[in-house]
């Protein structure tokens, strides 16, 4: 594939370095998987004799899931550990963990850790690509990758789009990956959220700062809204969840404020009724259903750059 020659990473860790040719190839062939996925046998050579590890030590539905079909639809063998299957239960340490991981002589280790770093850790200590999958708050590189290739099927080029984060920006790894993507891309940024949800360097990403929800969304063309992360909450960053939502819940009246045709995102899971109202997150300006969608077709495409498949 041509678009292979314009990705030059081993590891796919963080958005941060990767350049827009880079980006762009990412989805380009992201695009080609993605009319795979629509034929009756959704099957691709192209990881033939690899071996896949999905490592994670943190829930998921819609990634790990993703994840594994993606590897299974490039015909790689696809190995799943979760944490409560790992050793890491019985004390060992990730170091360990490591070093079992490379005795297998994977090609491709795919990781979610609750620990920011953990996937740059395992680049120095396994000799195979590595995937970030979620570390911490740190960053989700793959779900910015997904959500762009939704953004421009609809909105087309970024550099005259506007796009507003809403919500948690603070725990959000998936913030982080979109607002370094999005500048790279050239889009115009907004951060919507109490000062309590934003980090402090939040204005080094290139993007406005908007503390009034209706404000920081009018004539948007795109609002990404965020989970409220509670569980990653150490003291009270909100003074209760309905005051959270009357100030910066999304429905469909305050959806009138963006720019016409507008759209929503969500990463997921949806809190419904938190940061999304049900007629917003179901209406016709809704993308998370197709969000979950090109999930899958960038995650082939990234295990299909990083394990130097040829074909589709």
């Amino acid at each position: 594939m041509a678009e292979s020659l314009a990705f030059h990473q081993r590891h796919l860790i963080t958005m941060e370095g990767l350049s827009r040719d880079e980006i762009e190839a990412i989805l380009a062939v992201a695009r080609s998987f993605r009319e795979l996925n629509e034929r009756d046998i959704k099957k691709s050579p192209s990881l033939r004799g690899r071996t896949v590890i999905n490592l994670f030590f943190e829930n998921s539905t819609r990634t790990r899931s993703s994840f594994e079909i993606a590897g299974k639809r490039l015909s790689a063998d696809v190995i799943n550990i979760s944490a409560s299957g790992s050793s890491t239960t019985k004390g060992e340490t990730l170091l360990d963990t490591a070093a079992n991981l490379q005795a297998m002589v994977p090609d491709v280790v795919v990781v979610r850790h609750a620990q920011g770093g953990a996937c740059e850790f395992l680049t120095r200590h396994l000799e195979c690509s590595i995937v970030n999958a979620g570390d911490g708050r740190h960053e989700h590189p793959t779900q910015a990758l997904l959500d762009l290739l939704t953004m421009h099927d609809h909105i087309g080029d970024w550099a005259d789009k506007t796009i507003a984060i809403v919500g948690d920006v603070t725990h959000s790894r998936v913030a982080r990956s979109n607002l370094i993507a999005l500048k790279t891309l050239g889009a115009h940024t907004r951060v919507v959220a109490p000062p309590t949800l934003l980090p402090r360097d939040v204005q080094n990403y290139g993007c406005e700062v908007h503390y009034d929800l209706e404000r920081g969304i009018a004539g948007a063309d795109v609002v990404m809204v965020l989970r409220l992360q509670r569980e990653r909450m150490q003291g009270s960053f909100i003074p209760s969840i309905n005051e959270y939502f009357n100030m910066y819940g999304i429905n469909r009246d305050r959806l009138h404020r963006m720019a016409p045709g507008a759209l929503v995102m969500h990463p997921g899971p949806i809190n419904r009724g938190v940061e999304l109202a049900s007629d917003a997150a179901d209406g016709p300006e809704s993308l998370v259903l197709e969000q979950v969608k090109n999930g899958v077709a960038v995650r082939m495409a990234v295990l299909h750059l990083l394990g130097q498949g040829t074909g589709i």
